[in-house]
């Protein structure tokens, strides 16, 4: 289990960008904000939020509420908040609200600017206060004086169908809201070790925009004309050594999620943010498996747009809060189309979140079933908030939902530059690799998986350090992070533990259950059974294929058993395991 030593208070960073009139205020926490799918990595984030000082004043993205306090009382040391001009939304996240509603009372003549559909959330969610609310349209500009004639650039996704971008060209910043994020917390305010960030940005994005890469794409275009020498994002550095990088890996990543073969089209509805988590969680898993998601918020949607995803998709599925008892009218138009265009041999799963009844899911799944539908998976349905375990469940339905699907589908072979003869000839070599069989078992928080693993070797002497391949679309993957732990079960010739591990676990199984197990120090299940352990910690991942290859230094270990040997994994063909 990763562990943050001495946890320090949540605390905000103000410093002056220099040469520019714009102060970023970084409100920081070194724990965890369950506000997004992403957090499980538990690196903490920060919440950064800018104050451009001109004749005028305008705050672009204050934090949500975890922050509201603190912020306010640095934000005054800055200006007279009374005096406030502008606030700047690029999405109206209702986490926000109490931050919004305290900075009106401070200053009751603040005019917010977002877009059209953040116009309207934020008016429903602030209906008992007279505010202003300015909404950008085609090329309008918002001068402040001194040359910051503020661009505004939407760009709508269906996690965030708000969302909108902020240029200034006196600075040249490109507050970017969700885009080029990450979710670290630490001192730097620049990128300028951004080699150190790869892994973190490249989990941002997986989470966040794998499945909405299309949407992403369109963003990019459109952000492209504008001559940025700095991308100040949301969350973690500002991006300013590693701009034209950070640009090329967006689009590359979104490529490799557009030119799968196999595509998975996930429609849904989110009144509280809840079922939109779940949609995210799920997307997670399926991407894992090297699938592409093509996300829709039936919400904003055209019918055309759902109409076409569903054509071309390889199976489906819907999610629904549950409003007054019944489906929103968005999803019960989105699931007509859906009725009326999805070949019945396509997979379909249903899921939704609700407060106090579940009548949505329940009303979608029968009448998929009705129409002839097979389901991929027993439909999910959480009341409130999911929590870890129903976060990691979701991933885990994910891949299985994929899986299910690649099984199913007939996919032509490429063509190959060589015999099918040297093929297996080939293939038959890298066979004789041979690897001792291991456990690999990690936990964080309440959240534990573990899985049989032959691709293990000893890597480096000082520190004592191993390798162990694992395949991306492995539920125990997630859990194998940099700085996270992992204990590793060295097992004995013998089928007990072998057979165990063997058989196919349901998403949520426990895979554990009937082994005796203790705990290691680093918070991981030692098996009792196995030949010997090793408690270890992630220091470096590496993009290999299909599978991550894990470097990890050994921290601790010891022989249970002094007899016997170790199991290894003898395979026919190098092409599977």
């Amino acid at each position: 289990m990763t562990t943050i030593p001495d946890i320090k208070p949540r605390d905000v960073q103000v410093a002056a960008i220099e040469g520019t009139d714009t102060t970023v205020l970084r409100s920081r926490t070194w724990d965890r904000l369950k506000f997004e799918v992403e957090y499980s990595l538990q690196r903490g984030t920060t919440a950064n939020s800018y104050l451009i000082q001109a004749d005028k004043t305008a705050l672009i993205d204050p934090p949500g509420e975890s922050f509201t306090e603190i912020f306010l009382t640095q934000l005054q040391q800055c200006l007279n908040v009374q005096q406030l001009d502008y606030v700047i939304l690029g999405h109206v996240n209702p986490n926000r609200m109490v931050t919004l509603k305290a900075l009106l009372e401070l200053a009751p003549q603040i005019t917010f600017v977002c877009s059209k559909a953040g116009a309207v959330a934020l008016q429903n969610a602030l209906r008992e206060y007279q505010c202003n609310v300015w909404v950008p349209k085609g090329e309008e500009t918002l001068d402040l004086g001194q040359n910051h004639q503020l661009q505004f650039i939407p760009i709508p996704t269906p996690r965030w169908p708000d969302g909108q971008c902020t240029y200034d060209p006196q600075s040249r910043i490109l507050f970017t809201d969700k885009l080029f994020g990450a979710h670290v917390c630490g001192d730097e305010l620049f990128d300028e070790n951004w080699k150190r960030l790869d892994e973190d940005r490249r989990y941002y994005y997986d989470c966040l925009h794998a499945a909405q890469a299309r949407q992403v794409e369109v963003a990019l275009n459109k952000l492209a004309t504008f001559s940025a020498k700095m991308y100040a994002p949301g969350h973690g550095p500002i991006v300013r050594y590693s701009l034209s990088r950070f640009l090329h890996d967006y689009r590359q990543w979104g490529q490799q999620q557009t030119e799968q073969d196999l595509t998975i089209a996930l429609i849904y509805a989110s009144a509280y943010g809840n079922t939109a988590t779940l949609a995210q969680a799920i997307a997670r898993g399926i991407t894992k498996t090297g699938a592409a998601v093509e996300s829709i918020n039936c919400e904003f949607a055209e019918p055309g747009e759902i109409e076409a995803a569903i054509q071309r998709c390889d199976g489906f599925l819907i999610g629904s809060p549950t409003l007054g008892g019944h489906t929103p009218t968005q999803v019960q138009t989105a699931l007509g189309i859906v009725l009326s265009n999805a070949a019945k041999t396509k997979l379909a799963g249903v899921f939704g979140s609700y407060g106090w009844s579940g009548e949505a899911v329940d009303e979608i799944e029968s009448k998929l079933l009705d129409a002839g539908y097979r389901l991929g998976f027993e439909s999910i349905r959480v009341k409130f908030k999911p929590d870890d375990e129903t976060i990691q469940y979701c991933k885990e339905v994910g891949i299985d939902f994929a899986q299910a699907l690649k099984k199913s589908k007939k996919f032509r072979a490429p063509k190959q530059a060589v015999s099918s003869a040297q093929i297996d000839r080939t293939a038959q070599a890298v066979g004789r690799i041979v690897g001792s069989l291991c456990v690999v078992a990690a936990q964080r928080g309440n959240v534990r998986s573990g899985m049989l693993a032959s691709w293990v070797t000893q890597a480096s002497f000082n520190p004592p350090g191993i390798t162990v391949a694992i395949a991306k679309d492995r539920a125990v993957e997630s859990l194998t992070h940099t700085e996270d732990s992992f204990v590793l079960n060295i097992l004995k010739e013998g089928m007990n533990v072998r057979r165990h591990f063997l058989q196919s676990f349901a998403p949520g199984d426990d895979r554990f259950a009937g082994l005796e197990t203790e705990t290691a120090e680093n918070g991981c299940p030692i098996i009792k059974d196995a030949l010997a352990y090793l408690e270890c910690t992630v220091q470096s991942r590496m993009d290999c294929g299909d599978h991550w290859l894990i470097y990890a230094i050994v921290n601790n270990g010891k022989v249970l058993q002094s007899t016997g040997m170790t199991a290894v994994h003898h395979r026919k063909s190098g092409n599977h395991y």
